[in-house]
């Protein structure tokens, strides 16, 4: 859903070497923002910017960070994209009514 294009300018890349890596990391990053939100990514007509933004946000953080283990404390996600997807996340409250 998200071009390719825009994640390369989040990251300042002005090459090709790594569309492959890239693109998988937007697939997963848009994954990762439907499950969290509880709709996926695809189903918003048309994806909300802060979607997108998380998106981005998440795909560039994996795309640096590819390792689990560092020297540096690292976080799954980086600080930000939950309160971006805050407001399309569906609440389930486990009443059935």
């Amino acid at each position: 859903m998200t071009p390719l294009t825009l994640l390369k300018s989040q990251l300042n890349l002005d090459h090709d070497l790594d569309d492959a890596l890239l693109s998988h990391k937007l697939a997963v990053a848009e994954e990762w923002v439907g499950n969290f939100v509880g709709t996926a990514f695809a189903d918003h007509d048309p994806v909300p910017v802060s979607l997108t933004e998380a998106a981005l946000q998440l795909a560039a953080y994996w795309y640096g960070q590819r390792e689990a283990v560092s020297d540096v404390r690292m976080l799954p996600i980086p600080y930000g994209v939950i309160d971006l997807l805050r407001p399309y996340r569906e609440s389930v409250t486990g009443h059935d009514a």
